[in-house]
């Protein structure tokens, strides 16, 4: 079995046949001022170009060629600026496939894990999802290109401010982030279609069990050292558990530290 080694924001953050799944909307504006030089006006914007490039090459080569084909997904791959989301010093960096530093001791997941957590969701574009580990919000935008509304619980101030900021200059209105023990979820936004964690507790929390409809799916790597990524479906019989890989996350902060339920998995 192949290890994947991920690392993601903590508290919060490995293909398979795609099911069914929004494409996005592109505008484009010029203004030209008379009074200016022919060369201010005429030059292209030669970064944009060199970031959707790279963006291009990131979802033929690192998630395409590794199985992942949904259509809106690689969409949402193609959109999504991830070069915005991490430091400036990094931003050349930004495509690369690798997990990058994003402060406070966290990193941003590789392309490719992002890309395989949203495809095992099977988002169609209506769901209210719950995502558990906001870090630097670049996989809050895909999700929010990908759901109908996205809120994210983030342990860490300083990168829940600093995603929030990003995500709303970027223009995506249908994403909430609040800082919070992701343990705990979301009780007055549940239920939940769907819950992402982006982080390994040890065993699933409970309270995010309960918050997940029926029927719904929630994905989270689970373990201690290394874990396995599951697909948890839960069903009036009760959980319905498949594993997809063995990965290697950073461990869940707050409450899923001292969770007893560890010893006692609850499927």
């Amino acid at each position: 079995m192949r290890i994947v080694v991920y690392s993601l924001s903590s508290p919060t953050r490995a293909g398979r046949t795609p099911g069914s799944r929004r494409s996005g909307r592109r505008a484009v504006a010029a203004a030209v001022c008379l009074c200016a030089p022919l060369a201010a006006v005429a030059q292209p914007n030669v970064e944009a170009d060199h970031f959707v490039s790279q963006r291009r090459v990131m979802v033929d080569e690192q998630i395409r060629s590794r199985g992942i084909a949904e259509p809106r997904l690689l969409n949402a791959l193609e959109t999504v600026p991830r070069h915005e989301f991490v430091p400036e010093a990094l931003r050349e960096e930004a495509y690369r496939d690798e997990p990058l530093q994003i402060g406070s001791g966290q990193t941003v997941s590789q392309p490719y894990l992002v890309a395989l957590m949203a495809d095992l969701l099977e988002l169609d574009g209506d769901e209210k999802l719950l995502e558990i580990g906001t870090g630097s919000g670049y996989t809050t935008a895909v999700l929010a290109l990908l759901a109908g509304r996205v809120y994210s619980i983030e342990i860490i101030d300083e990168l829940a401010d600093r995603a929030r900021t990003v995500l709303d200059d970027l223009g995506y209105g249908n994403v909430e982030v609040r800082v919070g023990d992701g343990y705990r979820g979301w009780p007055e936004e549940a239920p939940f279609d769907c819950i992402l964690i982006s982080a390994a507790p040890s065993e699933v929390p409970p309270p995010l069990i309960e918050q997940l409809k029926e029927n719904g799916v929630l994905v989270a790597p689970v373990g201690r050292t290394l874990q396995d990524l599951v697909v948890i479906r839960k069903t009036t019989d009760g959980l319905v558990r498949r594993q997809v890989d063995v990965v290697r996350f950073v461990p869940m902060a707050g409450r899923a530290q001292e969770d007893p339920a560890a010893e006692h998995p609850n499927f």
